[in-house]
């Protein structure tokens, strides 16, 4: 099991890696899930998908993508959008609630945003728990390496039963509400200190 973290700037050190991850993204979030997303060649994408963010990607060897992340600056803006979970804030998401923060969203440097969070749908349930920790501790140095200190997340809201497995402090940042049928909840994952 590998990880890389990807930007716009190293997509051509690393072959079909990002395009896979969106693959990956669309087939779990689009037809396993059956969510109404955006998608082009075979590939899930949104608004947020741009050179200001970066993926976390677990993968096998032959390019298989096994879970990814995005990580997006709190402080980035492209034309009305900024990051989704302040996007939503604002009513400029239709399919997530206005109302999922406490308080205002943040806008700070050592602020970013976790999104599209996933485990692939076929990761056999006995290397789950494996390769959702390697993610979250991936995630963790990629978020640290850019200065972060913090990442929020909206995040199924079971996320208290395996928060202490993967080594991350957490915190609520909103209310659970349902999106599609699940209970989700803001989160605020601190990066300050050395994951175990």
């Amino acid at each position: 099991m590998q990880t890389t973290t990807l930007s716009f700037a190293n997509l051509h050190n690393h072959g079909e890696l990002f395009a896979n991850m969106l693959r990956a993204r669309r087939e779990l979030f689009i037809v396993h899930n059956k969510w109404n997303l955006p998608e082009a060649m075979g590939m899930e994408y949104d608004q947020y998908d741009t050179p200001a963010s970066r993926w976390v990607v677990v993968h096998d060897g032959t390019g298989r993508v096994l879970a990814g992340n995005r990580l997006t600056p709190t402080t980035t803006r492209c034309g009305i959008y900024s990051y989704m979970i302040r996007d939503a804030q604002r009513g400029l998401l239709d399919t997530i609630p206005s109302t999922l923060l406490y308080d205002e969203a943040p806008v700070a440097e050592t602020v970013w945003e976790s999104s599209r969070l996933f485990v692939a749908h076929d990761v056999p349930m006995a290397e789950r728990r494996k390769v959702h920790a390697r993610l979250v501790h991936e995630l963790g140095a990629a978020a640290r390496q850019l200065g972060a200190t913090t990442c929020l997340t909206l995040l199924n809201a079971n996320w208290p039963r395996w928060a202490g497995r993967v080594g991350v402090s957490m915190k609520a940042m909103g209310p659970v509400m349902e999106i599609e049928g699940v209970n989700n909840q803001v989160v605020a994952m601190d990066f300050s200190q050395n994951l175990h």
